[in-house]
């Protein structure tokens, strides 16, 4: 009987083409893959999203790194985002820190399709100036922490940023303490929606004498805010309520409905 039948060659044509498929697969964001977009940053990119989104991530990761490294500005945000949550990389704020500056150190100018990262960046540098990062050369500096806050607040209308100014100055963190700036920059948050800057400004408010108006901003706040928020937001809005007339509670209720409704239709 012969050692080899036309069968048995099919079926191991048949396996080694199968096991070439499954290994251009595993390394379809390799050297090579890469080497061929290597005129298109945003290809390269948009190679690494794609392994992201399968799951892929060590592949991601050496994509974004390719891209980041030619100047797309999206790669260094995704790789500064993977560092600062611990995903598919191991967590480290530092590596997450260096990208972010990368990006604020780009000169991306106002108005461009990559401000958004910007914007992200500098409030992400400045939450990192103000606590500081252990084991690193970063640490806590409220100044630098209020300029970047200042930088996204004012060029990019950042809510986040204009929320974490207007604490800066409510508590004179860093800055001399004012009610009048925090409340600019509070009002400016809560314009656009930012939960913590409707009830830290309606709690001021209220404070200030405005008992249904900063009720009612307190309660609406509660409404749509994050679950990471809710605690501290419910805290101050019962407490509020508890030191308020029953006549108030229910005006303030009602105006907060109002102001709800009137989110909506906006929208």
């Amino acid at each position: 009987m012969p050692t080899s039948s036309p069968k048995r060659a099919a079926l191991f044509v048949t396996i080694m083409a199968a096991a070439i498929a499954v290994s251009g697969f595993a390394h379809a964001f390799d050297a090579k893959s890469i080497e061929k977009e290597k005129k298109s940053p945003w290809a390269v990119f948009r190679l690494g999203f794609s392994a992201y989104k399968k799951g892929d991530k060590e592949e991601a990761v050496e994509a974004y790194r390719y891209a980041a490294d030619k100047g797309q500005v999206g790669a260094s945000w995704k790789l500064a985002k993977m560092y600062a949550d611990g995903d598919g990389v191991e967590r480290d704020d530092y590596q997450a820190y260096k990208f972010f500056r990368q990006i604020v150190e780009d000169d991306v100018r106002p108005g461009s399709p990559d401000e958004s990262y910007v914007s992200d960046a500098l409030v992400a540098l400045g939450n990192y100036s103000r606590t500081g990062i252990p084991d690193s050369p970063v640490s806590p500096d409220l100044s630098a922490a209020q300029d970047f806050y200042m930088r996204a607040a004012a060029t990019y209308r950042n809510p986040v940023a204009q929320f974490e100014l207007g604490k800066m100055f409510l508590n004179g963190d860093g800055v001399k303490a004012s009610i009048k700036q925090a409340g600019r920059w509070l009002q400016l948050a809560a314009e656009k929606g930012h939960a913590g800057a409707q009830a830290t400004l309606g709690n001021l408010l209220f404070q200030s004498g405005k008992i249904v108006r900063g009720l009612a901003m307190m309660t609406e706040a509660l409404s749509h805010a994050p679950a990471s928020d809710l605690p501290w937001i419910r805290q101050m809005q019962e407490e509020a309520f508890a030191l308020a007339g029953e006549g108030d509670r229910r005006t303030a209720i009602a105006l907060a409905d109002s102001m709800r409704e009137g989110d909506s239709d906006g929208k």
